[in-house]
């Protein structure tokens, strides 16, 4: 039986107020078993950075979520994160990897590209994001991305794979079936009419009823 598909969220691009959104994040894992947190703030000062990732870092260290830090691995390193997230406009995966070092995890947005995924997993990188699979309320300019990519990756190679765009409770079940290690979760979970907690427990249910 494959693995259980588990939950991968990311930040909303703005946190004005991150001890306000501490709450949020506090209720979303309360919710139920979440893998990462992934701190994506755009077009923000790197205090504004810092200040989010030493108020949001602890709630997810205590509780063995993994928190990840977008784009600068520079700065993944000095806020002590636990891993950098790295697109295909950002620090190649060799130099993240560089400046983060072997005990840090580093993953690679790979949009709808089986070759720049399998360049990425053979110079070691953690996990390959791909997606978008739905539009997304977050991230403009995406790249449409089919399932059969998750099904190709699943049935081929050892390094998980992250789903992304515009995943829901309500639209995600294709992408566990087609063998996604983690769906990466936004708009999905904070935007959730019961809230947070809500957003993450219905999502642990669907994983537990795909075993």
């Amino acid at each position: 039986m494959p693995a259980t598909c588990r939950l991968y969220l990311i930040s909303p691009e703005r946190l004005d107020h991150p001890a306000i959104f501490a709450d949020e994040l506090r209720a979303a894992l309360d919710g139920g078993d979440v893998a990462a947190f992934q701190l994506r703030l755009k077009d923000v000062s790197d205090e504004a950075i810092a200040r989010a990732a030493d108020t949001l870092r602890p709630l997810c260290q205590q509780r063995d979520v993994a928190f990840i830090l977008n784009d600068r691995p520079d700065l993944a390193v000095k806020l002590d994160c636990d891993g950098v997230h790295v697109g295909q406009d950002d620090a190649p995966y060799a130099e993240a990897r560089r400046i983060v070092g072997p005990d840090r995890q580093v993953g690679v947005t790979c949009k709808a590209s089986r070759h720049l995924a399998m360049e990425a997993a053979e110079a070691g990188a953690d996990y390959v994001a791909f997606g978008a699979f739905f539009p997304s309320s977050t991230k403009a300019g995406t790249t449409p991305a089919e399932l059969d990519i998750l099904d190709w990756w699943s049935g081929l190679m050892e390094v998980p794979c992250v789903a992304i765009g515009g995943i829901t409770v309500d639209n995600c079940r294709p992408l566990v079936a087609a063998g996604a290690d983690f769906l990466a979760v936004a708009g999905g979970v904070w935007n959730h009419a019961g809230g947070p907690k809500a957003a993450v427990a219905a999502f642990n249910e669907i994983f537990a009823s795909a075993e």
